[in-house]
C-alpha cells in the first residue's frame, strides 16, 4: 500500500494527525527532500527506509514503490503542502494504477493557507474579491496561454502565484498589462510557516524591486490583490439582519 500524505506548509506540526500517523507506520518514506521541512523525518520508526526523490527521476520513485510492495511493505510518498498542488501526483497515480498497486491520498495545508495564516488575511473579501486564482507564472515550463497571467489578471481577483518569486520582473509587466493597478496590495512570503519565515510587503509597481532587494529567488508565495486592502463590507453570515438556516434575522435590522 502507498500512502501520499501531504507534509503541510512547513512547520512540523502542521502535518494533519492522519499524516503524522501514516508517517510513523511507514516501512519506506519517499520524501521531496528540496522542500519538504527535514525535521518531519522525525516522525518515522528508526528502522524505516527514507528515500529523497529531488535526487530521483519518476521512474526511479515507482521502482522504490515496486520494491517495497513485491516485500510486503507499506509506503509513505511525502509531498511537501497538498499533493493536489503543482505535486506532480497524477503521473504517479498513473504508474501505480498500471501496476495494480493500491494507494490513497492523505491532504495536507498547502502553503497559500499557510501563508494567509502568517498574513493575518482572508482571501474572499465580500465586495472585494470572491475569486482566488492559484496560478504561477510561466518559466521553464509553460504555462497554456488562456491562463497566462496576463489573461487571468483582467479578473481583478486575489491571485496566489507558486513558483514564481525567480520571475518577478515578467510578472510584475504582465500584473499590470493585465489590469492590476500599480498600488494594488502584493506579500511576498518565503517560507511560510517554517521558522525561517519572512513577510515581505509592497504593491505590483514595487514587486520586483522588492523581491531582488531582499534576495529572494525561491520558496515563496506572492499574493497579489486588495483583499490586503483595508475596504471591505462586513460579511452577511453573522449580521443580526440576516436569516440562515440555523437563526432569524432581528426583525429591526432586517435587510432585503
Amino acid at each position: 500500500m502507498v500512502h501520499f500524505v501531504g507534509a503541510g506548509s512547513g512547520a512540523v506540526d502542521l502535518i494533519t494527525v492522519r499524516g503524522s500517523r501514516l508517517l510513523s507506520e511507514a516501512d519506506v518514506v519517499i520524501y521531496t527532500g528540496s522542500l519538504v521541512n527535514p525535521d518531519l523525518l522525525s516522525y518515522a520508526k528508526e528502522c524505516c527506509e527514507l528515500h529523497d526523490s529531488a535526487k530521483m527521476t519518476l521512474e526511479q520513485v515507482i521502482e522504490v514503490i515496486k520494491k517495497a510492495e513485491e516485500a510486503g511493505k507499506t509506503t509513505v510518498r511525502l509531498h511537501t503542502g497538498d499533493p493536489s498542488i503543482y505535486g506532480a501526483v497524477r503521473e504517479q497515480f498513473d504508474e501505480l494504477i498500471k501496476l495494480g498497486i493500491e494507494f490513497d491520498v492523505c491532504p495536507g495545508v498547502s502553503s497559500f493557507c499557510g501563508a494567509a495564516a502568517s498574513l493575518k488575511t482572508e482571501y474572499t473579501l465580500p465586495d472585494v474579491s470572491q475569486t482566488v486564482i492559484i496560478t504561477r507564472t510561466a518559466g521553464r515550463t509553460p504555462v497554456p496561454e488562456r491562463e497566462s497571467v496576463r489573461a487571468l489578471a483582467a479578473h481583478g481577483s486575489t491571485m496566489v502565484l507558486f513558483l514564481s518569486a525567480s520571475l518577478t520582473e515578467v510578472l510584475q509587466e504582465d500584473l499590470l498589462a493585465g489590469g492590476y493597478p500599480g498600488d494594488t496590495p502584493v506579500a511576498v512570503v518565503y517560507k511560510a510557516t517554517w521558522p525561517e519565515e519572512k513577510i515581505f510587503r509592497c504593491t505590483v509597481e514595487t514587486l520586483h524591486k522588492t523581491v531582488t532587494e531582499n534576495g529572494i529567488t525561491k520558496t515563496s508565495l506572492i499574493i497579489v490583490g486588495n483583499c490586503m486592502g483595508d475596504k471591505y463590507l462586513r460579511s452577511m453570515l453573522y449580521h443580526p439582519g440576516f436569516t440562515t438556516g440555523y437563526r432569524e434575522a432581528s426583525a429591526a435590522e432586517q435587510t432585503e
